[in-house]
């Protein structure tokens, strides 16, 4: 949209997008406690329609630096899914189910990136840029509107808390569940501050938290490089027009499409196969398989995406490199997820807020890299990143339990869990209370 300024058209675009990338590392540390604190349903709920109001303020802005604070806003409000849908998943589905429902969520911020600008350069090039907006604004409106009707809640300590109230009126004597007589009462603001602060400290003292994000925020800062690289590469190199030069993303969501695929089927039989004895590492395997395939997808597209040369071949060798993110992404993801269950969403925030500080910061210096190291020493600089980042699902596979023994969080959140799968509730005293008391 931002190309149809005057002036410094790529430094515009690459801000758009970087504002909105950006949110997604500020709202995180906002959206988990609550999600901890209030559940998942009102928090979801609040945002998406405030998510809706600023993607379709974005339509009717008339100057470029109102256009830009809208957009940072939605990015921030939008975050709420990235940081809350990983507790969700360990909400509702059991570990041998986890994974497949953990692999559709995890593909979407990617996806989203890929097959956006496709839509988006053919509605630019046929009714304009405003129409973008206004299509994205429509089709979030229904998805909020849908949400809000079906949606329920699924955290397990509010929907414990909210049986012991019942419990409560209904018999006159105090109920509280298991986790609250562990944990404590807690005033709502100390539970807030905790929760806020927590993704912070699993990033930085959590060594599986903090290897993992940086892996994932280099594959996620190599996605947004491609939106301000493409244009780049595909229609300033070869001549194409927005529409035609945003295809060639299909290479990767092709790619992507496979990776899907195969963790899903990966996932089933491995579990098939393991039973009870399977463990979070279970979950890596397809990571090692992806590892390999980035870089070699990430060189292939760095040195064939020539103007002299057929298109096909970069777009072909793309779609390893898709593949290889959704293999990692998502495997990743789980295991992290597995690895701390009720701590789930600050760990998605912990991650969340990483790799949207580094992928935001990367479409700022595309346009210049491209320019001064050339499209394909350009290209290769991410594909080394990966190469360097390779080893990690092989050690964590072999090493992972040792290291998860030593972590703090991962180990309380299994002993909590543990305590909530043995008994719900406890009725600690026969105190009578008037009916109707909380």
């Amino acid at each position: 949209m931002l190309l149809h300024c005057p002036h410094n058209h790529c430094e515009l675009f690459a801000l758009g997008i970087a504002l909105y990338v950006l949110g997604f590392a500020v709202g995180p540390p906002l959206w988990a406690p609550m999600g901890e604190l209030y559940g998942r349903r009102r928090p979801f709920i609040v945002t998406h329609v405030l998510m809706v109001a600023f993607v379709g303020a974005t339509a009717g802005c008339k100057n470029i630096a109102s256009l830009l604070v809208f957009r940072f806003l939605a990015g921030t409000f939008a975050a709420s899914p990235l940081t809350n849908s990983g507790g969700v998943i360990a909400d509702l589905f059991s570990t041998n189910k986890r994974g497949a429902a953990t692999c559709l969520f995890a593909v979407a911020p990617f996806m989203g990136p890929v097959l956006g600008p496709i839509i988006g350069g053919f509605i630019t090039i046929t009714i304009g840029w405003r129409w973008v907006q206004g299509f994205c604004c429509i089709f979030i409106g229904v998805v909020a509107i849908v949400g809000t009707i079906l949606l329920p809640e699924t955290y397990g300590p509010v929907l414990l808390r909210r049986k012991a109230r019942q419990l409560s009126r209904k018999s006159k004597k105090v109920y509280i569940s298991t986790l609250e007589k562990t944990t404590g009462g807690v005033e709502a603001f100390a539970v807030f501050s905790k929760t806020m602060k927590r993704p912070w400290v699993l990033l930085f003292r959590e060594p599986i938290v903090f290897i993992a994000s940086i892996y994932l925020s280099i594959l996620y800062a190599t996605i947004y490089m491609f939106l301000p690289a493409f244009p780049i590469i595909y229609e300033r190199g070869r001549g194409w027009n927005a529409g035609i030069g945003s295809l060639p993303f299909l290479g990767i969501a092709v790619g992507m499409g496979l990776g899907v695929t195969y963790v899903i089927t990966d996932d089933q039989l491995r579990y098939q196969k393991l039973g009870k004895s399977v463990t979070p590492e279970s979950r890596l395997p397809p990571a090692m398989v992806g590892a390999v395939f980035i870089p070699i997808g990430m060189f292939g597209f760095a040195w064939t995406n020539y103007p002299t040369m057929h298109w096909s071949a970069s777009v072909v060798l793309a779609a390893p490199f898709g593949f290889g993110c959704v293999a990692v992404f998502t495997c990743i993801l789980i295991y992290l997820v597995d690895s701390y269950t009720i701590y789930a969403a600050s760990v998605m925030a912990a991650t969340a807020m990483l790799r949207s500080f580094i992928g935001a910061a990367f479409p700022l210096f595309t346009t210049q890299m491209f320019t001064n190291l050339g499209i394909h020493w350009a290209s290769s600089i991410p594909a080394f990143l990966t190469a360097a980042c390779l080893p990690f699902p092989f050690v964590m596979y072999r090493y992972g339990p040792k290291i998860r023994m030593k972590c703090k969080y991962a180990h309380e959140a299994a002993m909590l869990m543990a305590k909530m799968q043995a008994k719900e509730y406890e009725e600690p005293v026969n105190t009578k209370v008037e009916e109707g008391a909380e």
